[in-house]
């Protein structure tokens, strides 16, 4: 029981240091936010725009999670389960490893539509796969007890926990971004970003495999 709440525990906090990463890479939107404020001249248009950037990447979690929370009630093939979704996630990191360019599709995406935008990079850069591992390690915690539960009291369960991991996750990610977002705005300008822009691409491909394995670790021994 002691070592389900320190796994479940860890777990949550995997979930929001997740979202704090994602939060700082600027991969996931705030130079958007600064540039829009900057662009209106209104400090509501930085709240507005960071609102809409973590609604976006909110959607995109709850997109790439749901479908597994349906699927892990089977709770037969719990552990076959997490391991794929580990697999997944290491490939994915290793698709970015190898494709370092940016998907030209979002520099098609209209400025004001920040919300599609946040969705669309998220999805394209593996940040929701990043979260399943996660996910499905605090689903599987306690699985012994749920696992003659009703399917759907089961599915219900995880549903809910999916959308709670979404909302914590994307939580932290704003917080962290809208930090940095403010101290530019208000400090620091925009001309501060073109002169120390940092790069996090191969740190977040790298980040991708390590939870992948991760995953697949805390699977195999019952974590």
């Amino acid at each position: 029981m002691i070592d389900d709440v320190i796994s479940v525990t860890a777990l949550w906090w995997a979930v929001i240091f997740s979202g704090l990463y994602h939060g700082i890479n600027p991969g996931m939107g705030w130079p958007l936010a600064v540039s829009a404020a900057l662009m209106e001249r209104k400090h509501s248009a930085l709240a507005r725009a960071l609102a809409m950037l973590a609604a976006g990447h909110f959607l995109a979690m709850i997109g790439i999670l749901l479908p597994f929370s349906l699927m892990i009630f089977l709770v037969q093939w719990e552990v076959e389960i997490r391991i794929g979704a580990g697999l997944l996630v290491i490939t994915m990191g290793v698709y970015l490893l190898i494709n370092r360019r940016h998907p030209k599709f979002l520099a098609r995406v209209h400025p004001a539509r920040l919300a599609l935008w946040s969705f669309l990079a998220a999805m394209a850069h593996g940040a929701g796969l990043m979260l399943v591992p996660i996910f499905l390690g605090i689903c599987a915690v306690g699985a012994d007890e749920n696992g003659h539960l009703a399917a759907q009291a089961l599915m219900g369960s995880n549903v809910l926990t999916a959308f709670s991991v979404a909302a914590v996750h994307t939580f932290a990610m704003t917080i962290a971004g809208g930090l940095i977002a403010v101290v530019i705005y208000f400090w620091l300008g925009l001309k501060f970003i073109s002169k120390t822009w940092f790069n996090l691409d191969l740190v977040w491909a790298l980040s991708l495999i390590v939870v992948g394995a991760f995953g697949i670790y805390a699977a195999y021994y019952g974590h």
